[in-house]
């Protein structure tokens, strides 16, 4: 068998072993790798794909999923608001809405063609200068604006963890923010700490080189 529908399924197995309360949806996160490389793991079934910039998501996924209308494309980069046309016209989720800007130029788009993503609040858990995301304390104001201004249909919220070794306290910190907003999916987890994501609720994980192997 491919040795990616291996990585796959070795995923899979890891994260059925934990058992976890919910069904866990694996985004294969193929940005920068061809289409070509990634076709087996369609070919097998697989439907949930990440990318992280709109244009090369367009050139290796606009005429796929004409003719594949099971694929499910998720944006997993930080999404400019100039690029959001392009991105609700080929998304069906984006895991980085990040501001009120984006919010509204996405609502626009989204009545402009009549159609409705899923979106994930990408929240900035470590107050990190160079990330995006909301801060923890503007949360509850910007998911209200998000649902009752924008009319955006926010399905849960999304982190990328700081790297100091606390991995585990910031999903764990996610998690509780979820609940708290009565919210039912979770986006978090990538290759590296995945299953410590699954441990917390995650029913998203994005995971990019443990399924596809190395980037160059």
């Amino acid at each position: 068998m491919n040795t990616i529908i291996d990585r796959f399924n070795k995923t899979k197995s890891n994260i059925n072993s934990l058992k976890p309360f919910r069904p866990v949806n694996i985004i294969a996160v193929s940005k920068t790798f061809s289409l070509n490389y990634i076709m087996p793991l369609v070919e097998y079934g697989h439907i949930h794909f990440g990318e992280n910039k709109v244009q090369e998501a367009h050139s290796k996924w606009n005429d796929l999923k004409k003719q594949n209308q099971n694929l499910q494309l998720h944006m997993v980069g930080k999404l400019q608001s100039n690029k959001a046309k392009d991105a609700v016209k080929l998304f069906d989720y984006i895991h980085s809405l990040d501001s009120q800007k984006l919010a509204d130029v996405l609502s626009k788009c989204q009545s402009k063609f009549n159609k409705q993503l899923k979106y994930f609040i990408q929240v900035n858990i470590g107050n990190e200068i160079q990330k995006s995301g909301i801060p923890v304390a503007d949360l509850d104001a910007f998911y209200n604006y998000c649902i009752n201004e924008s009319r955006l249909k926010v399905i849960g919220l999304m982190i990328i963890p700081p790297n100091d070794d606390n991995t585990e306290k910031y999903f764990k910190s996610l998690s509780e923010l979820n609940n708290s907003l009565a919210l039912k999916e979770l986006s978090m987890g990538m290759s590296a700490d995945y299953l410590d994501a699954v441990k917390h609720g995650a029913t998203f994980v994005r995971i990019g080189s443990s399924i596809f192997g190395s980037r160059s």
